[in-house]
């Protein structure tokens, strides 16, 4: 993730083949509670991360009739990312820092039943990245499960929400914070990292829900120990394992190097411990890998068939790509990996030696096609990719929007990106016209599938930029981003749109302009509609088949929260956080004018604030008939 204030730039080894196993179920009530459509128990709504529901008492004839049934202020004037976890006549709702917690009875006209407020230490703000946002909570074993800014993880009860239990994740001090929500998983709670702008070196961890205690650790850079890959790693798929063979992987002069296409006849396979090898001559400190970045801070499915679990990391430390030569693996990678011990069944890395800050910490989709199942990603980098996602075999890579100007198209044997010259970027040159800019064609904000149309929808940026990488030293729990950008809007004018995409060819079906980027993550339901949110405090539902406008309320602040459904009182329920805030937001947030400001994001989106109140301030608003 990307921070800035005035101050701040932004500013084990053994591998297997993966068979179901026979393990206890902790979260059974979880289970029970997704199975059930009128909640909305885990951060997406189940473990596919399909944000789908089965609910139809909204639809196409009627949504027109929609009316906000009640709100509820979070007191807190920050983003407001995520959703509230709904079970039984029971709502939890998150908030910005300091994350409090707050449980409502929505059979008692919401009424808080009990709140839980942390005790952080302030200066935590001045290390999170891109606004002080958190993305959810956990439900599971009785537990409401809590990431804190400042890298506690916390059980607490979910009748009384008194703390169980609580356990340190990150450390503050070096610039590692929490911002993603915990992923309860049959006994585990995964949960990632966030700090690449400080150096901080990621992972994947997964903790026991019972009492805390940690089962595994995966980092994104480093050994094959401590990034658990073994010898069956990426078995059906050896070239993901591989260098990326480019003429001048570093570029040899400020206009960008001159890079040949993959050629995939060249790339061997196989190699051991490429989280160290791909990380060549350091400049900036240690061995570079020790410093990676590589955040995780995303949306993680969860196939039971396989007991694999799916996520991505993120860009690698520093944005300045000259200090860092190399694929810099396993930064920008999506994974495969065993619920039970963590190991990597396969991944692939989207951009090897990422030089424009495209994390690849975007939500993965599971979906079911012909009797198997496929993993969808909508990468940063303007691609979107689909996996078998039993063994990685990657079947479609597209680019979502002919403006991504930094690669022609994706080696399918490989999964390397074939990059433009005209597009690299290296120290003390201005990089001019890059497409998309840092932020993605799409950054957190989470996409959706319907079983019933067969497509994704997924919120779009439209947004490209100029980018300088230059000179950063590396200290410890100081900014380390080292480049200058500024951002506008793309070719066609606008710096947003949505759209609907079939996911084994990723080809588009239908795409709807939007003024600013749609921050908000979208939901489908079987009524053939889809909601989501705009930075302009729009709250909208459409034709899923045609991505015609239904209905649209106009909220409070800008919307970066995810829309979400569920039945109270035999009604259904659609929902939504609004708060602006988040990368697009953050520099109105903090009153940053500078068009650099926020690394780009205060020129780019100087004209949200006459859409929005600034700070953004944070509020729950339901809708129903």
């Amino acid at each position: 993730m990307k921070i800035n204030k005035i101050k701040l730039a932004l500013g084990l080894v053994a591998g297997l083949s993966v068979a179901m196993p026979m393990i206890a179920s902790a979260a059974a009530d979880q289970e029970k509670a997704m199975a059930n459509a009128d909640n909305w128990a885990a951060p997406r709504g189940n473990y596919s991360n399909q944000a789908y529901s089965t609910l139809s008492q909204i639809n196409q004839g009627n949504v027109k009739n929609l009316k906000a049934a009640w709100t509820f202020n979070t007191g807190v004037n920050r983003g407001h990312e995520g959703s509230p976890v709904v079970v039984g006549n029971m709502m939890y709702v998150h908030t910005a820092f300091p994350n409090n917690v707050y449980a409502l009875d929505l059979n008692d006209n919401q009424k808080i039943v009990w709140s839980y407020f942390p005790k952080q230490d302030p200066s935590v703000q001045a290390v999170l990245c891109c606004d002080n946002v958190n993305r959810g909570l956990g439900y599971g074993d009785g537990k409401i499960i809590l990431n804190q800014n400042d890298g506690m993880v916390v059980a607490l009860d979910a009748k009384t929400g008194k703390k169980i239990w609580d356990v340190r994740n990150v450390d503050p001090k070096v610039g590692a914070t929490n911002t993603n929500a915990p992923h309860v998983i049959k006994d585990k709670i995964l949960t990632g990292c966030s700090g690449a702008e400080f150096g901080v070196r990621c992972f994947m961890a997964a903790y026991n829900l019972k009492d805390g205690s940690l089962a595994w650790k995966a980092y994104s850079t480093g050994p094959d120990a401590e990034v658990l890959i073994g010898k069956d790693f990426n078995k059906d798929t050896p070239l993901y394992s591989a260098l990326s063979v480019y003429e001048d992987v570093n570029g040899g002069n400020k206009q960008g190097g001159s890079f040949k296409k993959i050629d995939t006849a060249k790339l061997k396979g196989g190699e051991k411990d490429l989280g160290l090898k791909t990380w060549l001559k350091p400049q900036a400190v240690k061995d570079g890998w020790q410093h990676g970045g590589g955040s995780v801070w995303g949306w993680y499915p969860y196939d039971p068939k396989t007991n694999l679990v799916y996520y991505g990391t993120g860009n690698p430390s520093v944005w300045n790509p000259d200090v860092r030569p190399g694929d810099n693996k396993w930064s920008m990678t999506v994974f495969a990996r065993d619920l039970n011990t963590g190991m990597a069944r396969w991944g692939m890395q989207m951009t090897p030696h990422d030089e424009w800050d495209y994390d690849g910490i975007n939500e993965v989709i599971l979906f079911d096609n012909g009797g198997k199942t496929y993993a969808w990603h909508h990468d940063r980098n303007g691609f979107a990719y689909t996996w078998q996602a039993d063994n990685g075999v990657l079947v479609a890579a597209e680019k979502v929007h002919p403006f991504v100007n930094w690669a022609t198209d994706v080696d399918m044997k490989s999964g390397v990106p074939n990059k433009l010259a005209t597009a690299s970027t290296h120290q003390d040159y201005n990089a001019k016209g890059v497409c998309p800019a840092a932020l993605g064609t799409k950054d957190q904000q989470p996409a959706s599938y319907s079983p019933k149309t067969g497509l994704i929808y997924s919120p779009l940026n439209h947004v490209c930029m100029t980018y300088e990488p230059v000179e950063s030293k590396y200290v410890a729990g100081q900014p380390w981003v080292g480049a200058t950008l500024t951002m506008f809007a793309g070719p066609d004018g606008v710096m947003g749109g949505f759209g609907a995409y079939d996911p084994m060819t990723n080809k588009k079906v239908w795409y709807n302009k939007e003024k600013f980027s749609a921050w908000g993550g979208s939901l489908n339901t079987a009524s053939d509609l889809v909601f989501y949110g705009t930075l302009d405090r729009w709250f909208k539902a459409l034709d899923a088949k045609t991505g015609k406008e239904l209905w649209k309320f106009q909220v409070g602040s800008g919307v970066i929260g995810n829309a979400f459904t569920y039945t109270n009182g035999g009604k259904q329920h659609v929902g939504v956080l609004s708060g602006i805030g988040g990368w697009a937001g953050v520099a109105m947030n903090l009153g940053l004018t500078n068009p650099t400001d926020a690394l780009g994001a205060a020129g780019g989106y100087a004209e949200l604030t006459k859409y929005n109140a600034a700070p953004g301030g944070g509020a729950l608003t339901v809708f129903t008939l």
